[in-house]
């Protein structure tokens, strides 16, 4: 399957915002964008202060995006033209189809501390739809689908770390959660007023529409 490869940490600071790639490190005082290495990577990075046009920032803005849900180009393309064909704000259907990825769940649901954690939980089979192993990220959930770790699973350190600390997060309003049973429903699809991504989605809207 591909993916991209590299330092995460290097694609936060070119975008210049916390993409969460990284789970608790993202969080510690550990993470570059905490005043450490806030310029852009490279040996030039910190002299890349120039005026941004406007297409470097619909261009950025939707680089934010496609590496926080860890979509490649053509995935992402394709995301957008099936936005394009629904009805409403194209935008807005953008980001509600890449939250209904399965892996985007997983890590809402908190059985994952970042998306690329969840991505390797669901491709190494650990995780069940509506009681069947799912192990395709891109898994697209709908209303009523019941998401949980596979029962043999349930003893991962990594799932039960970040169960627990995802007591300390905000409920996520289109997902309810049995920390116990390990279990998420999917309650209804989400809004734009649930994804919580600092985006402006009209910029890549504008970005695709030239």
């Amino acid at each position: 399957m591909a993916r991209e490869t590299g330092g995460k940490c290097k694609l936060c600071r070119r975008e210049g915002t916390k993409l969460f790639l990284k789970g608790d490190r993202c969080m510690s005082t550990k993470c570059p964008m905490e005043g450490r290495k806030q310029s852009a990577p490279g040996q030039h990075g910190a002299r890349m202060r120039r005026k941004v046009s406007e297409y470097g920032i619909q261009l950025r803005e939707k680089q934010k995006v496609r590496r926080m849900y860890g979509v490649l180009e053509r995935q992402f393309r394709n995301y957008y033209k099936a936005a394009a064909r629904q009805k409403g704000v194209t935008g807005e259907n953008l980001l509600r189809l890449l939250e209904r990825r399965l892996d985007n769940v997983v890590y809402r649901l908190g059985f994952a501390p970042s998306r690329p954690s969840a991505r390797q939980i669901v491709g190494h089979r650990h995780v069940l739809v509506n009681g069947r192993i799912v192990d395709i990220a891109s898994y697209s959930v709908t209303v009523g689908d019941v998401v949980e770790v596979k029962e043999k699973s349930r003893g991962i350190d990594l799932v039960k770390s970040s169960l627990d600390k995802q007591k300390q997060r905000d409920p996520i309003g289109w997902l309810e959660l049995d920390v116990k049973a390990m279990r998420g429903v999917v309650r209804e699809l989400p809004s734009r007023d649930t994804v919580t991504v600092p985006v402006e989605e009209q910029a890549i809207v504008e970005l695709y529409s030239k």
